[in-house]
């Protein structure tokens, strides 16, 4: 069954740590909508790609989709910001709906205040952040803790993928 993925994001993502799940899921029969802090923003990459959101963090609603992708670069940082963008992501973990965030993506997470015992992996300079948030990190490639998948860099993004679909097609 097809399965609709939130991505929440802002300027300065690692664009292939968007793209590349992306386009993993919507070869999977799946749909993505790209959500930042506007609809029809144009989003600034890390690289210099331009992205365009889809939604609006103010118009959208956890229970409308069945994941979450948070892309790294330092997008996670900056959505950190605004406290809408980790009550979104709160409510995915609190739903047991899956969440997929590769390198700094995890450090997202941190404001969801859910991340205590949770194992995962991240970019080695938020770690230390993962930890004081009561998380178990490892180094590994990928890390799957129920509901959560998590990945280091984009090396890691075939593994990274493979467990998100392996989520999404349950």
């Amino acid at each position: 069954m097809a399965k609709n993925i939130a991505v929440i994001v802002t300027d300065m993502v690692e664009e292939i740590e968007l793209t590349d799940p992306v386009k993993a899921y919507k070869d999977a029969g799946h749909s993505v909508e790209i959500i930042s802090d506007e609809a029809g923003k144009v989003i600034q990459g890390k690289n210099g790609e331009e992205l365009k959101a889809d939604k609006g963090i103010e118009e959208v609603n956890a229970s409308d989709y069945d994941a979450l992708l948070v892309p790294g670069g330092f997008s996670p940082d900056l959505l950190r910001i605004n406290p809408k963008n980790g009550d979104f992501a709160k409510a995915f973990i609190e739903a047991d709906k899956p969440v997929f965030a590769i390198c700094h993506g995890p450090q997202f997470l941190v404001e969801t205040d859910l991340l205590k015992d949770r194992e995962l992996t991240s970019f080695v300079s938020v770690r230390k952040d993962l930890e004081n948030a009561g998380a178990v990190v490892k180094d590994e490639e990928v890390v799957v803790d129920q509901n959560l998948v998590t990945s280091r860099t984009p090396d890691d993004l075939p593994a990274f993928n493979r467990e998100a679909l392996k989520l999404l097609n349950n």
